[in-house]
């Protein structure tokens, strides 16, 4: 029985992990990839136009003869800089690129919340399909910027805390296949996140920004019919509403603790990705200033740099999943909180290289070498390829089945947050030395992966995977 099917009654007792025996897509359930290949044309879309969005509102969108075109811009201005405080086109920019990449990871739980208790997640994700489709075709013209916006928020939030869900749906609670689901799952997105810069921020740096933000938009659709096709082999859920209220798993011993931990390292979280999360929008900034992108007498487009990341986060993804095996035929694997510290504490070290690199810039008066920008995507790239998916298959696991897709969306509440900090952030780039401006993302990455190593110590065993006894509900 699939979520095909049209039983709700069959459909709930049907609504089991898929069989250990099946290995059909690279040791994997067949609906991984499917759900990997739908999350990646949605990244796609989601990259493309977040690469080219703050270089696109600083280089036109915000600029006199442009922003009056935008319907109900000076309310929304009015707004942010009553927050804010009066804010330069360059930190406006930063800050709306913030606030937009910080929602995006906030509107998931809504969006948890209608799929557990109204929709289910097969509906959900197909609304905030069609949604972000919309979204991506207003964003070719500046009247429809904002409700374009707007489209895109509601939609990730049905789309992208569910469709990961479903991924951890596919798994038993002690089933050790999780984690590495996770990350081919982030593996499909990496592939998608070099691809997206190449084709999206070409067209719109070279040819003209909205045919950027449109191309975005087919490979959305194509991301919809991808995941509509292969429904059969998607993890059977529950229906929605009161039909289905009775067959849910109920809330067992230790829940309420794990909710707590969870929720604690939030904040923690939220640090630790301020590296990383900067790389789609200061950094591009700070980098169209001081790389030196001109190669063969051509001036490479800034938002290359994203699909510069994106490689190498591939192969450092890559080469976790295979580290990671290697590991386990010999020693026992580690728990997914272990594995998140580690990744942080890597972490906290990329900005250093940009520190460097801007004291060095400073000291000869010539523009950075491109070699400092794969020191600081290398370092950044192996910590992120053990914090994100790692964390997912944390929250995916150890949430209660009952709220799972809520929790989901609590998780992205780090990223909300960061995006929100990041955005900020970013208007320094006017008042501080470079050095001085990555070296506070270094202590702040610093300081997630100090509170990791407390918690750690004293919350590991409540995170720990809870065995479950024949005839009693499965409580991850």
């Amino acid at each position: 029985m699939t979520v095909a099917d049209t039983n709700p009654v069959k459909e709930v007792a049907d609504s089991t992990p898929a069989d250990r025996s099946d290995r059909a897509f690279l040791g994997h359930p067949k609906g991984l990839g499917f759900l990997a290949f739908a999350e990646g044309c949605e990244r796609f879309s989601y990259y493309g136009m977040q690469a080219l969005l703050v270089l696109y509102m600083t280089h036109q969108l915000l600029l006199p003869g442009h922003v009056e075109n935008v319907a109900f811009f000076e309310p929304f201005r009015s707004i942010i800089e009553g927050v804010y405080g009066p804010l330069s086109p360059l930190a406006l920019a930063t800050t709306i690129g913030g606030l937009y990449s910080g929602l995006v990871y906030l509107t998931p739980i809504l969006g948890g919340m209608l799929a557990d208790r109204l929709l289910g997640r097969t509906r959900s994700i197909t609304i905030g399909a069609v949604l972000m489709a919309m979204g991506h075709f207003l964003m070719a013209f500046e009247v429809s910027f904002l409700l374009a916006l707007l489209c895109l928020l509601l939609g990730v939030g049905l789309f992208k805390g569910n469709i990961a869900t479903q991924v951890g749906e596919l798994y038993g609670p002690d089933d050790l296949r999780r984690a590495d689901a996770f990350q081919i799952f982030l593996l499909a997105v990496n592939i998608a996140v070099i691809i997206a810069p190449l084709v999206c921020g070409t067209l719109g740096e070279k040819v003209g920004w909205h045919y950027g933000f449109a191309a975005a938009g087919v490979l959305m659709v194509i991301g919809l019919i991808i995941y509509l096709w292969g429904r059969r082999w998607l993890p059977a859920e529950a229906p929605p509403g009161r039909q289905g209220k009775q067959e849910r798993p109920p809330f067992v011993k230790g829940d309420w603790a794990r909710i707590a931990v969870l929720v604690v390292i939030l904040p923690l979280l939220t640090l630790s990705a301020v590296g990383n999360q900067t790389i789609f929008g200061s950094y591009l900034l700070w980098g169209e200033a001081n790389y030196d992108l001109v190669f063969f007498g051509q001036s490479m487009p800034v938002t290359w740099l994203v699909s510069l990341d994106a490689i190498i986060s591939t192969a450092t993804i890559l080469g976790s999943i295979a580290f990671w095996r290697w590991w386990a035929k010999r020693w026992r694997e580690p728990q997914e909180i272990t594995k998140l510290t580690i990744g942080v504490v890597i972490s906290a070290l990329a900005p250093l290289a940009l520190a460097l690199a801007s004291w060095q810039a400073e000291a000869s008066g010539q523009k950075i070498g491109i070699g400092w920008g794969f020191a600081f995507h290398i370092i950044n790239d192996i910590g992120f390829a053990n914090v994100f998916p790692v964390g997912l298959a944390l929250y995916s696991r150890a949430s209660p089945r009952a709220v799972a897709g809520t929790m989901i969306g609590v998780y992205y509440l780090h990223l909300f947050a960061c995006n929100m900090l990041v955005g900020r952030l970013g208007g320094f780039l006017e008042t501080m030395s470079g050095a001085n401006f990555w070296l506070m993302h270094a202590g702040l990455v610093g300081s997630g992966a100090l509170g990791l190593l407390v918690i750690r110590s004293f919350a590991g065993r409540i995170l720990s995977p809870v065995a479950v006894e024949p005839g009693q509900p499965d409580p991850a």
